[in-house]
């Protein structure tokens, strides 16, 4: 009977630190902002912009671009990347202060570059994908 009652007790312990901690808080962290395109190494250049609920705590370019950002602050942000943009890569790393968020993240191409920084018309095919 006495370890029937340590068993019961040591799980209504167990139980009651786990009280409160579901896991679905905030978690801050890193998303990563993926690049889809029809010319894939083609483009050089890109403008976009992240918006979210929430103001970004960081951003990242990928190995290979450089980054020309706006302050952080506010639930939109604008960048341009310049380098070789290939598709179905990483193109920007964001810190945000709730992955948990990620459906609520969005990224808008507002124009794109080609290798002679000429400016491409978007006919179809271009697209961002904010993941965890």
């Amino acid at each position: 009977m006495k370890r029937v009652y340590l068993a019961a007790l040591a799980a209504v312990v167990a139980l009651g630190l786990r009280c409160g901690k579901d896991g679905t808080g905030p978690v801050a962290g890193n998303l990563s902002v993926r690049l889809t395109s029809p010319n894939s190494g083609a483009d050089s250049a890109i403008v976009l912009t992240i918006t979210g609920p929430a103001a970004l705590t960081g951003v990242t370019p990928s190995a290979g671009l450089r980054l020309f950002a706006q302050p952080l602050g506010g639930t939109t942000t604008r960048f341009a990347l310049t380098g070789r943009l290939t598709t179905n890569t990483t193109i920007l790393t964001i810190g945000v202060a709730n992955v948990n968020a990620v459906g609520q993240y969005s990224g808008t191409i507002q124009g794109v570059a080609q290798a002679n920084y000429a400016l491409r018309a978007l006919p179809g095919g271009y697209a961002l994908t904010v993941i965890r």
